[in-house]
């Protein structure tokens, strides 16, 4: 996966990037950054194990590859932490770029100070088990989106995106393209007009016919 081209794309964000990408790939609101500020960009190693055990991120920690993100699925258990700080320390030695999981992780301020980044659903204490085996490098289900081995992986204080290689080509100049759009868009409110006008609203469906010109929209 090209470097530029992921750079480029953690520069501009997951919201623009969602929406020059057709609105496809967005994980559920519940995947957030353990800490402000987190923000990754990598290719997926995938994982899928049972809640409450993490033998498998242990497994594949040891077979990553550097410029990777775990991308987990522990079927949204939230009652023990799968990840924490010994994991973050060996994935940084790993060279990952991050973490993802549909589950809790632990050591939260640990992780912090590492400055790692993990987005997950939730944060518990509770130590979990080291028992199943689980499995590496299939497709999987977290935050609601399919994650296959090799996929994008953009994450940032707005979420986390997931992108298929197929739909690369091109996504670059798209998001480019939306970005002046915003610009001009910006440029257009300081000059004193209003979205109505510069999003072209004013035909919408939902816009009362009684409100007047002079009426906050």
């Amino acid at each position: 996966m090209d470097e530029v081209l992921l750079e480029h794309l953690l520069e501009y964000g997951t919201s623009l990037v969602y929406e020059a990408a057709g609105q496809v790939g967005g994980m559920d609101h519940t995947i957030r950054p353990l800490y402000p500020g987190a923000r990754l960009c990598g290719r997926a190693l995938t994982v899928r194990t049972t809640g409450g055990d993490n033998l498998a991120i242990h497994r594949a920690l040891a077979l990553a590859e550097p410029g990777t993100v775990l991308v987990v699925d522990v079927g949204g258990y939230l009652d023990a932490g799968h990840w924490g700080e010994i994991t973050t320390a060996c994935a940084q030695a790993r060279g990952l770029r991050g973490a993802v999981i549909n589950g809790s992780v632990r050591d939260v301020l640990a992780i912090t100070g590492r400055r790692f980044p993990i987005f997950a659903a939730g944060v518990c204490m509770r130590a979990a088990g080291k028992a199943i085996l689980g499995e590496i490098g299939v497709p999987i289900v977290c935050g609601g989106v399919e994650v296959s081995p090799g996929d994008l992986v953009l994450g940032d204080e707005d979420g986390v995106l997931v992108l298929p290689p197929q739909r690369l080509p091109g996504l670059l100049r798209a998001v480019e393209e939306r970005r002046r759009r915003e610009v001009q868009i910006l440029g257009g409110i300081e000059a004193g007009r209003t979205t109505i006008d510069l999003l072209g609203l004013a035909g919408s469906p939902n816009r009362s016919a009684n409100t007047s010109q002079g009426e906050v929209l």
